[in-house]
């Protein structure tokens, strides 16, 4: 089943013209708690329940919208609703940062960098450390950069990165939004 998809801009219309959106954002609670669409449900997306997310909706007709920082993992999110028979289901063009750059409002608060700045911020530190060691203790080192980047290709080719998988699992990427007074609240 293919993954139903809305422009950015068809949110906004859709919100000017006084329909609530159910948005579901299926980010790491630590990105939620840096920007989110004002509104937003969190549920990240290795925690998603399809049935529960849908129950949360008013009725079984009302849309839901899944966000993401880009779209990837809110495209990922909506096949899951797909395969658990979920309709009404659709992954916002862009993500949150289409919806910020489209004026579109947002919920700011502290937190640290995004998963995707983590990830590459990983590759390459490993990728010179490995450099590195090869250069200055013993060539076989080079394998740490090698894996990296095939790493890297196979994330690129399958959509899924293992770096960002465990980076999501990590302390500061978990915590709950509302634990640090430099968060947003949820009501």
């Amino acid at each position: 089943m293919a993954t139903n998809t809305i422009p950015v801009a068809e949110c906004r219309r859709r919100i000017e013209s006084g329909k609530p959106l159910h948005i579901l954002d299926v980010r790491t609670p630590a990105e939620f708690a840096r920007i989110h669409a004002a509104g937003a449900r969190l549920m990240p997306l290795d925690e998603l329940d399809p049935a529960a997310a849908a129950a949360g909706r008013q009725g079984a007709d009302e849309p839901i919208y899944v966000i993401c920082q880009s779209g990837a993992r809110a495209a990922k999110a909506c096949q899951r609703f797909a395969d658990a028979g979920v309709a009404q289901v659709y992954c916002v063009e862009g993500g949150t940062a289409a919806w910020e750059k489209m004026g579109l409002p947002v919920e700011r608060g502290g937190g640290v960098i995004s998963l995707e700045r983590q990830v590459r911020i990983a590759a390459g530190s490993l990728v010179l450390l490995g450099a590195i060691l090869a250069w200055t203790l013993h060539p076989a080192f080079v394998a740490v950069p090698a894996f990296v980047g095939a790493g890297l290709m196979f994330a690129g080719i399958t959509d899924t990165c293992g770096m960002a998988m465990l980076l999501g699992k990590m302390p500061w990427n978990r915590r709950n939004p509302t634990e640090s007074t430099a968060c947003c609240t949820r009501p």
